[in-house]
């Protein structure tokens, strides 16, 4: 039901050690045409990752950087002079690194990279050693579910298995990852309580609960 960060990530990630060149660095970033990369120590372990951002105060600082002293913290500005005179991954990188686990939820990783404003997280196993990487595109890769399986999936898993409902109470149709679960004034509580749990659902973009009444009116919601 929930998808894994194994499930979904890039397993063949490029790196960099930390004793990597700015120059090395920046001719990687453009030539691999990413963003970022991980900085791993001599025991593959991941120590920080190196971004375009952090790499961008040296230049700032040859252009006059000096000069917008005034609109930063004095704390910002130390960082960023830091960063300007590095020369190396291990001078420049950001640290300690945000990482996820194989095992995680993919919904884990979408927080992260929504809470940290990032693109891309290092997965690391055991010891903190690399194993991939997950992207914003690969979070978002969930929501090519086939409608017709994630309608399987409500019904055999959520109805029968966790509810032990007989499946005609409710009525599940899937259209572009928008699931419709229609029920009866009688079934209604039940239906409500499955649409909590199909709104955790890999795959599903929004649910909808229609409560179908008898001739004279009807209810209908989105939640």
């Amino acid at each position: 039901m929930y998808a894994r960060v194994a499930d979904v990530m890039t397993r063949d990630v490029v790196a960099v050690r930390a004793d990597a060149s700015f120059k090395e660095i920046a001719a990687m970033l453009r030539s691999m045409q990413v963003s970022a990369f991980p900085v791993l120590d001599g025991d593959d372990k991941v120590i920080g990752v190196v971004s375009e951002t952090d790499l961008l105060p040296k230049e700032a600082l040859e252009a006059g950087f000096e000069r917008h002293r005034r609109w930063r913290s004095a704390r910002r500005h130390r960082a960023e002079l830091a960063k300007a005179a590095g020369v190396t991954a291990a001078d420049l990188m950001s640290r300690p690194p945000v990482t996820v686990g194989p095992f995680d939820l993919v919904s884990h990783a979408a927080h992260l990279m929504y809470d940290h404003g990032i693109t891309r997280l290092p997965v690391v196993g055991p010891g903190g050693k690399l194993a991939g990487i997950i992207s914003r595109s690969d979070v978002l890769s969930v929501f090519n579910r086939p409608d017709e399986d994630i309608r399987r999936e409500i019904t055999d898993k959520i109805i029968v298995r966790e509810f032990r409902a007989d499946p005609a109470l409710v009525t599940v149709t899937v259209t572009g990852g928008v699931v419709t679960l229609a029920s009866t004034p009688e079934t209604a509580i039940i239906g409500h309580k499955i649409a909590g749990e199909v709104r955790h659902m890999e795959g599903v973009a929004a649910v909808r609960e229609r409560v179908s009444h008898p001739p004279g009116g009807s209810v209908s919601g989105e939640r």
